[in-house]
């Protein structure tokens, strides 16, 4: 990430609303690397602090192309942009990277963190996670049965990722 445009902050300064940030204006969750990336367009997720650590928490469906990414690599970025981004989010969540360059169709510009990790030069925010805990959602576990015909009709349940948050970069 560029010095010059962002800042390096401890995950405790962020003074952003969260809840807004993640279901009002979205994020983009990156795996990869600089040689082969996705990125998804994803509206759920959580933050807090869990095992001493500052944490982010995501939700990825199987059938995502991301998931392959989020999978076979420690770490995974999010970013978060201003409105101006609106439509290359809107991209970016209904589209596929197995058909789709997302970079050339959004416009948007890859930015590598200096262990390799993906972001965007255009986000206004971005958290650089690493996995500490995989699972999957199970339909016996919920205690709420009434979410599943809501969410779950195709019996397509999300993999749970909790991460540490390792860096934070916010724009100058």
């Amino acid at each position: 990430m560029n010095p010059q445009t962002f800042d390096l902050i401890n995950p405790k300064d962020i003074s952003d609303n969260m809840i807004s940030l993640i279901g009002d204006k979205w994020m983009l969750v990156t795996a990869g690397n600089s040689s082969c990336f996705n990125t998804m367009t994803a509206s759920w997720g959580m933050m807090g602090f869990l095992w001493g650590k500052p944490v982010a928490q995501i939700f990825i469906r199987p059938q995502r192309y991301t998931f392959e990414f989020t999978e076979k690599n420690d770490f995974f970025t999010l970013s978060f942009f201003g409105e101006e981004q609106r439509e290359a989010l809107k991209i970016c969540g209904s589209t596929s990277g197995r058909d789709t360059d997302k970079v050339a169709e959004t416009g948007l510009t890859p930015a590598f963190t200096k262990d390799g990790n993906v972001a965007f030069n255009e986000a206004e925010l971005v958290l650089e996670c690493r996995k500490m805990y995989v699972d999957d959602f199970r339909k016996e576990a919920f205690t709420d049965q009434s979410v599943i015909p809501a969410w779950y009709k195709d019996g397509d349940f999300h993999k749970v990722y909790i991460a540490e948050i390792v860096n934070v970069w916010k724009r100058k």
